[in-house]
């Protein structure tokens, strides 16, 4: 489909879901792969490189923690060590703590920014460094719908990656003299292991917001995230492409 031989890639929360398939999207498509997560999942880690590998993919993976700015250096660092470039950033990582704003607390509020937002800008800021000297790039931020629209129950969320997209036009305002591009994904409503958990009640209710009439896969996020690493989307930049079925229409 797209041909990224030659690309080294780092992908954070590649240990599960989006992430993982991200990663097996671009291995298919010839770069070498460095999935990233938390030490808690590198068990989970190993058996997502295992897998690419197995495929007759390039993989590897490096441990990091989006709480702590060394560890984010440290991750980009070893890439460049190993593979002598990094081409293609993925800022996946995120998690969510959800409830309504009058009760969230502070720190519940603080967690998801600082993982999701801020970590997001110390991978950019680490990996631009060598994507500047070599004068090639590709970032891509996983935002999603809720930053475009807000969500009730997600005041942290939907600011982290409404923070996200303004982050996404800065990145790409600051290093498009470089050749490097920088844009984001909206995801919409997505089938994970998190909304298989839900009533089919909730689920209906979900379905009955998007025209296309079905929730999202995570390959339909991994085949926009690997067109937007390719040399053919070279002049789309600053961008945020929705992929929510057209539940979202900008």
């Amino acid at each position: 489909m797209f041909e990224l031989n030659g690309r080294v890639a780092l992908v954070t929360g590649a240990s599960q879901g989006i992430g993982e398939v991200i990663a097996h999207g671009l291995a298919r498509q010839g770069a070498a792969v460095i999935c990233g997560s938390l030490p808690v999942t590198e068990v989970d880690l190993q058996n997502v490189v295992s897998a690419i590998k197995a495929g007759g993919g390039k993989a590897d993976y490096v441990l990091l923690d989006m709480l702590d700015a060394e560890s984010i250096r440290a991750a980009v660092h070893t890439t460049v060590e190993r593979y002598g470039a990094l081409h293609i950033l993925i800022n996946n990582a995120g998690v969510t703590k959800d409830k309504l704003m009058i009760q969230m607390k502070e720190e519940e509020y603080d967690l998801v920014l600082d993982v999701n937002l801020k970590g997001s800008w110390l991978a950019s800021q680490a990996a631009a460094k060598s994507m500047m000297k070599q004068r090639w790039g590709r970032i891509v931020n996983i935002a999603s719908v809720v930053g475009q629209m807000g969500n009730a129950g997600q005041s942290n969320y939907a600011t982290s990656k409404a923070g996200l997209i303004g982050l996404t036009k800065t990145i790409a305002r600051e290093l498009s003299g470089r050749n490097i591009t920088c844009n984001a994904i909206a995801p919409g409503y997505i089938a994970t292991k998190m909304t298989e958990s839900l009533s089919d009640e909730v689920k209906e209710g979900f379905v009955k917001q998007i025209p296309l009439g079905r929730m999202g896969t995570a390959e339909d996020i991994a085949g926009a995230a690997v067109f937007l690493c390719s040399e053919e989307a070279g002049y789309i930049n600053g961008a945020t492409i929705p992929v929510n079925g057209g539940m979202l229409m900008p």
